[in-house]
């Protein structure tokens, strides 16, 4: 358990636990009541629902208080590390004396506890060993597929009839049939996995209580066009050939770079850009020099832990990171001042998640910046519009745009 043990000192390092070891964190209204209202549908035996946290509500903490007040075994499942290590350390906080664990191949841990955090991955196929279980609560449920031969619907269903709810900020997932694709609703799907809502909070309204950073949006008249590329068969994004012709044609890479640059002159303290390619990005990193690194998924993980930690170090050499295909769960940086969109997309999903690392206050920032050279914003808007709701027609939950009033889940991609 060495390795462990000093992976979860650092972490304890890095995110001020040892130092000060609170007693609880004090939760807000809605914090609360989603708690409340997590803990009664777990212990109602009611089939499973979901709560909607937006990207900076604090899903870690209803993890950690709906998990500390039951009173049984209770299995947290992350699809990431990086989930894990949030969700783990915010109840490892509380310093309560809870017999807590982690069973992922991510940190070399095979810890089972009466509170176990776990990576989907680690743990689908090993179903005996969490038979004794009363209570999952899924992390990033919209993750969660009802295919047979995916890895949650593999394990969900061999533990049959365990008391489950879901967490996420978008409870939505692509979903394509002869008729076409649409973003479904995750209580619509057939068969379904998660039944109803049990909480929800609005992003606007986490945002006019002073919960989420003040967020401004800046379009950039580059004269990029959408209409010039290709939509895939499923109509849900577009051709990666057809963009790497499109970034070509105009000098694409040209654009971010000068883009980047002048958000640096304009004394932004930090830049996070979201790019589509590999090699997009590495030649971003490039060009800036030493102030600037890219991350993606191919990466080893120690260079990616090692890049990140210098980005969020105020005394680091790195204030750009030109991510391409990660972070766009579980990176948690308050203190991102900018978000810069580089990629162009028809999923909403993909839109709000990227946004949602640049929501969250902090006492370093004025203001949220996302800078759109893509057209995504003219697609989408403000995420604060995002609206769950009942639809008038069917009384089922869907989210619509209040700006716009157009429908963003069950409808057809055109």
């Amino acid at each position: 358990m060495t390795t462990l043990s000093s992976q979860i000192s650092f972490l304890n390092e890095l995110y001020g636990i040892e130092k000060e070891k609170p007693k609880g964190f004090v939760l807000r209204d809605y914090q609360e009541e989603a708690v409340q209202k997590g803990v009664e549908h777990l212990l109602s035996g009611k089939k499973p629902g979901i709560i909607v946290a937006p990207t900076g509500a604090g899903k870690s903490l209803y993890i950690a208080n709906i998990a500390k007040r039951l009173n049984g075994n209770v299995l947290i499942l992350s699809p990431s590390k990086e989930l894990l290590e949030q969700n783990y350390n915010k109840l490892l906080s509380y310093n309560t004396g809870i017999d807590i664990g982690i069973y992922s191949a991510s940190f070399n841990s095979r810890e089972i506890k009466p509170i176990t955090f776990a990576t989907i991955g680690s743990i689908y196929k090993k179903v005996e060993l969490f038979k004794k279980f009363e209570y999952i609560i899924v992390d990033e449920c919209h993750i969660v597929s009802n295919s047979p031969d995916m890895m949650y619907n593999q394990f969900l269903t061999s533990l049959k009839n365990k008391k489950l709810i879901g967490m996420t900020a978008s409870p939505w997932r692509l979903n394509t049939t002869s008729w076409g694709s649409c973003l479904k609703f995750l209580t619509r799907t057939r068969p379904r996995i998660f039944h109803d809502i049990i909480h929800y909070t609005q992003i606007k309204d986490l945002l006019n209580q002073g919960f989420l950073a003040d967020t401004k949006y800046y379009q950039v008249n580059n004269g990029f066009d959408t209409s010039k590329l290709v939509v895939n068969s499923t109509k849900s994004d577009y051709t990666d050939e057809s963009m790497k012709k499109y970034f070509k044609y105009i000098n694409f890479d040209g654009s971010v770079l000068d883009v980047s640059k002048r958000l640096m002159n304009a004394g932004r303290k930090n830049l996070l850009v979201f790019t589509k390619f590999v090699d997009e990005a590495r030649l971003l990193a490039a060009d800036l020099g030493d102030m600037a690194a890219i991350v993606h998924g191919e990466m080893p993980m120690k260079e990616r832990t090692r890049i990140l930690n210098d980005f969020k170090d105020p005394n680091g050499k790195i204030k750009i990171v030109a991510n391409c295909g990660v972070l766009i769960l579980g990176f948690d940086f308050p203190e991102l001042e900018t978000v810069l969109q580089a990629r162009p997309s028809k999923s909403a999903t993909y839109y709000y998640q990227t946004i949602g690392r640049v929501l969250r206050p902090h006492v370093l920032k004025s203001s949220a910046w996302v800078v759109d050279i893509v057209q995504n914003y003219s697609r989408f808007g403000k995420v604060e519009d995002f609206w769950l709701t009942k639809s008038k027609i069917d009384n089922q939950w869907c989210f619509v745009n209040r700006a716009t009033g157009e429908q963003i889940t069950n409808k057809y991609f055109k």
